[in-house]
């Protein structure tokens, strides 16, 4: 007598469970052209603003850095938050005691990666879990929760937003439009590994 293996369940979840999956697509998940293009403007903007920081941080472009402590001047872009009186409340002696040159390279590589690759439209998944870190550290570092904080608003400012945009980015893949992230999913390096997507 012989046996044979028959399949578990209904054919369609047997067909779902043995098909490849695949990235979802922007078109797929924003349907109408106007949404993934104001999808696009969005990740643009947000991409613009770490990228923006970075090359004002480095260069001294005067708007938040001024040129004599721009970091190519020597000047320390992360350590000069980190030890500022902008870092309040009860972990400002934690925060205060990250400031170092690594950090310094680390704050700026993650600021000028998270802006390249938002703008690029590739890498979303991940600039989305970097760059939210980042805001919700910077977030909380500035603590926004006692009034006199500098803080227009106890929950919710600008960190947040800038948060919640890299993840609304990466959820609806708008680096399809206007980007390279319908290419850069096509990659087998990130079909194998797709949190790379």
């Amino acid at each position: 007598m012989t046996t044979h293996a028959v399949p578990t369940g209904s054919p369609l979840t047997v067909a779902r469970t043995t098909r490849p999956r695949t990235l979802a697509a922007e078109s797929t998940l924003v349907t109408t052209a106007t949404g993934r293009r104001w999808l696009a403007v969005t990740r643009l903007a947000t991409g613009f603003i770490f990228l923006w920081a970075f090359l004002d941080k480095t260069f001294g472009l005067g708007f938040s850095t001024p040129v004599e402590r721009a970091w190519i001047n020597g000047g320390t872009p992360a350590q000069g938050f980190l030890l500022s009186p902008g870092v309040k409340g009860p972990l400002a002696p934690f925060f205060q005691s990250l400031a170092s040159p690594l950090v310094d390279v680390l704050f700026m590589a993650g600021m000028l990666g998270i802006g390249a690759a938002v703008m690029l439209g590739v890498g979303l998944r991940i600039s989305a879990v970097a760059g939210s870190a980042l805001m919700l550290l910077m977030y909380v570092a500035e603590w926004p929760f006692a009034a006199g904080t500098g803080s227009t608003n106890p929950l919710v400012d600008y960190h947040i937003i800038y948060a919640l945009a890299l993840i609304v980015v990466a959820v609806l893949a708008a680096g399809d439009t206007w980007g390279l992230g319908a290419w850069w999913k096509s990659l087998p390096l990130v079909q194998k590994f797709r949190w790379l997507a």
